[in-house]
């Protein structure tokens, strides 16, 4: 989802009767202010958060919203669905119908989901060159070895896509459990690591997006963000 942006011309002929030659009188009499200041030409870019007003009355005072959720297992990282209960479905926010989801999780992996009605936010997240880590915790049916340790570190080749993944880091916890960091999101790619040594992901539970955790969010309760962990996630 991409964050919408109109001239300044057209947003007032959007939103109003004016037509787009008459924003050029408006500006030269002062009539439209932009984020606290007067509007200085009609090519001016108004964005989803612009705070614009005319003649005193507000035409965009769109506020950016930013939720993390603790997903329990068998809910849909979507925002509709037929069958099965949404992220959305879980949050009780007045304006959740403004969000989209930053980074989806399958049906059945736990954890961690950002929302967002700022695409510009989501989009930078989910960039290549941003180089987001993700962290797992990630139960198996058969026991996890050194092996894994350095084949993920070195970079797994999926002859599919004729790629190979980047270093991943993996803590190994418990025989049957680990931590994995990864910093892309191949299709299914965490349980295709862990398939080629033969190896079923039984559990797979997100715990952090950059440095946003889950915190003390029980599964299926949500919660906004601090301006730290926003832009935490977008350098």
């Amino acid at each position: 989802m991409n964050s919408k942006s109109y001239r300044l011309d057209r947003f007032i002929h959007k939103h109003t009767d004016f037509s787009l030659s008459d924003t050029r009188l408006l500006i030269a009499k002062k009539r439209i202010l932009i984020d606290g200041k007067f509007a200085e030409t009609a090519n001016q870019r108004v964005g989803d958060f612009t705070h614009l007003v005319l003649d005193g009355v507000c035409l965009n005072n769109k506020t950016p919203l930013y939720l993390k959720l603790n997903k329990p297992k068998g809910v849909v990282s979507a925002t509709v669905d037929a069958k099965h209960r949404t992220v959305l479905d879980l949050i009780s926010h007045p304006r959740k119908s403004e969000l989209h989801i930053a980074g989806r999780l399958d049906l059945n992996t736990t954890g961690l989901v950002l929302l967002t009605n700022d695409g510009a936010w989501s989009r930078t997240l989910s960039l290549p060159a941003t180089k987001c880590r993700k962290t797992y915790e990630v139960t198996t049916a058969k026991p996890i070895t050194q092996a894994y340790v350095d084949a993920f570190q070195e970079g797994m080749y999926f002859a599919y896509e004729d790629i190979t993944t980047q270093a991943a880091k993996l803590e190994i916890l418990s025989e049957t459990r680990a931590l994995l960091s990864i910093t892309e999101g191949k299709y299914h790619q965490i349980k295709r690591m862990f398939g080629a040594f033969r190896n079923e992901v039984l559990g797979l539970h997100r715990i952090t997006v950059g440095n946003v955790g889950l915190g003390n969010l029980a599964p299926g309760e949500s919660g906004a963000l601090s301006s730290e962990e926003i832009e935490s996630v977008s350098v």
